[in-house]
């Protein structure tokens, strides 16, 4: 299933850190950022989530709800989460179903070899559950969060 600008959201139920189910449908009539990420504490995913937390302000004013989403468990994600003060929720997704569903496990280039992992990206849901943007490939990690928030902001 591709994820498409203009449809609906695939539906989903991940555990957060604590072991909470957390539902797309129970986010309904806010605007969700959905970013899909390797591994907790390695280098780009550190910056990428301290980004978004150093944004938290603007982000939190504009109502959106902030969810990373990795294969680490809730253990490492609290881990993850104390150490750099994420002010926002990690979901554990350790079949990687969910990024599947938003193409966000697949082929990828490591060092010119052909591997199998998670995609770096993004998908901001409005309100309405339909995808307002996807990033199918975050190329900068750490510059991605601000390209976030200025389509969070331009609506």
């Amino acid at each position: 299933m591709a994820i498409e600008e203009g449809k609906a959201a695939p539906a989903f139920t991940l555990q957060d850190t604590d072991g909470n189910k957390v539902a797309l449908k129970d986010l309904k009539g806010k605007n969700v950022v959905v970013y899909f990420y390797p591994k907790d504490d390695t280098p780009g995913c550190t910056k990428e989530a301290c980004g978004f937390r150093d944004l938290w302000g603007d982000i939190e004013k504009t109502g959106t709800v902030v969810l990373g989403v990795s294969p680490d468990d809730g253990a490492s994600h609290r881990k993850f989460v104390d150490k750099y003060q994420l002010p926002f929720t990690l979901l554990s997704d350790p079949d990687k179903k969910v990024m599947e569903k938003y193409g966000a496990w697949g082929e990828k280039n490591m060092y010119g070899k052909k591997t199998m992992g998670v995609i770096r990206s993004t998908v901001l849901i409005g309100p309405d559950g339909k995808v307002k943007k996807h990033w199918k490939r975050v190329a900068k990690a750490e510059t991605h969060p601000e390209k976030v928030l200025e389509a969070i902001q331009a609506g």
